[in-house]
């Protein structure tokens, strides 16, 4: 479950800075209204976590569908829904669902909908290197944790030129490891299930509900 969290605030990351920056500022103005302008969005993603010192190193895939505060987020065999209200936690290998609601206005709540203001304050930002990868040209720009007791030594936000899309995060930690969240497809405005942020109980009947509130 920690791992579907991690994913959700590396999924926040990608989509929120207000930068201090002037010119990171202009170039994330520039994403952030990309990103307003979609009715949905569908990613497909690569989270690698690698850490030298502890012989760690972990790649997983993922996906996650989104539109205005909803979203179907589907990762390590895990599928977390939030219709709005609700959130629910699939885990067919606990043969569990974890029902909880969620408070829109909680500062602490982690959903799409804070996707543009989740990392408004609390970091110092900076132009980065420009990057050719693959033919894409890279703009990375550098988030620096304000506050001594983040855990994270810094981020690095790689946007792509052309299409002021989100191309990968990289944070580092202060205990060495290293998580790459890296978009392997950005697609807009396909065609949704009109249950695509509905969770229908009648698919789980040998699960254990778990009701949290």
């Amino acid at each position: 479950m920690k791992k579907v969290v991690t994913i959700l605030l590396l999924l926040n990351v990608f989509f929120t800075i207000q930068a201090q920056d002037k010119k990171a500022k202009d170039l994330l103005d520039e994403v952030t209204a990309k990103v307003k302008s979609y009715e949905n969005i569908t990613i497909e993603f690569k989270y690698s976590l690698n850490n030298t010192k502890e012989n760690i190193s972990q790649d997983s895939k993922g996906t996650v569908v989104m539109k205005g505060n909803q979203y179907h987020l589907n990762f390590m065999g895990v599928t977390k829904i939030y219709d709005g209200k609700k959130s629910y936690t699939i885990s067919p290998e606990d043969e569990e669902v974890t029902i909880s609601k969620m408070d829109a206005l909680d500062e602490n709540a982690i959903t799409p909908s804070k996707m543009l203001t989740f990392f408004s304050s609390g970091y110092k930002y900076s132009m980065d290197i420009l990057q050719d990868i693959k033919g894409r040209k890279i703009q990375y720009i550098k988030l620096i944790p304000i506050s001594s007791k983040d855990q994270r030594k810094e981020i690095l936000l790689g946007i792509d030129t052309q299409t002021k899309h989100i191309y990968n995060l990289i944070e580092m930690g202060k205990n060495g490891t290293k998580t790459t969240l890296t978009v392997n497809s950005f697609k807009t405005n396909l065609p949704l299930s009109k249950n695509q942020f509905t969770f229908d109980e009648s698919k789980y009947k040998n699960y254990y509900i778990n009701r949290i509130d």
